[in-house]
């Protein structure tokens, strides 16, 4: 059975995508920058976007009936190298003990005011 998740965002129906596909016991979270979806504001920080990357991410994970701790892969692309060591610690809070196989890649985002894009793989746990 297939889901699309959607956060509401302008951008998913202009571009024509979703925020997640959950297919069976997978759910695939697309990149996920650091808008405030809510407000539709991004903030200034490296940090505040990270954050609000995860909290996005998490919410598309639990509507479609996965939880952080499914994450198994995760791709992490920012545009300053300088954020490495800057993210890696808020990363850490969600992640440390998940522990997903992981990638960071510096690159140019869509939108000047992006600093970092998010995508996550899960898949569900056997309990």
């Amino acid at each position: 059975m297939r889901k699309l998740i959607s956060t509401g965002s302008p951008f998913e129906k202009t571009a024509g995508y979703s925020r997640a596909v959950v297919q069976g016991d997978w759910c695939f979270v697309s990149g996920t920058t650091g808008y405030d979806y809510a407000t539709m504001t991004m903030p200034e920080t490296v940090e505040a976007q990270t954050r609000n990357c995860l909290a996005t991410i998490a919410k598309a994970l639990q509507d479609g009936g996965f939880e952080m701790a499914d994450v198994v892969r995760a791709h992490y692309y920012i545009t300053d190298q300088a954020f490495v060591d800057v993210v890696f610690p808020i990363l850490g809070e969600a992640f440390g003990d998940i522990r997903p196989a992981a990638t960071m890649i510096v690159c140019q985002l869509n939108k000047p005011e992006m600093k970092i894009e998010i995508e996550v793989t899960a898949l569900r746990r056997s309990v």
